[in-house]
């Protein structure tokens, strides 16, 4: 799993039918600092995550572990919203 911040939704009208529905947000990877880091995914979002919120999402076999996304092409999915990340030294991230 990583943690990352959402930056907007991507819309595509043309996509294939078993993603009919399926809601897509650009994230952008957070490091242990809470800094954002160059690299960029899109993940299908099934918790509501909005723009700006921090995420924590899951990669690969494990975004079609949920039984509603099990049969589509997905590689990355949107599984929490973070609402707090402590580290030692401090907190992070705090809504």
């Amino acid at each position: 799993m990583r943690i990352a911040k959402v930056l907007g939704t991507v819309v595509s009208t043309q996509k294939a039918h078993s993603l009919q529905g399926t809601k897509f947000l650009l994230v952008q990877r957070v490091d242990h600092e809470g800094q954002l880091l160059p690299e960029y995914d899109v993940a299908a979002d099934c918790v509501g995550a909005g723009v700006d919120e921090w995420v924590l999402i899951t990669q690969g076999s494990a975004a079609r572990q949920m039984p509603e996304y099990e049969r589509r092409p997905l590689d990355a999915l949107v599984i929490a919203i973070i609402d707090t990340v402590s580290v030692s030294g401090g907190r992070i991230y705090s809504k």
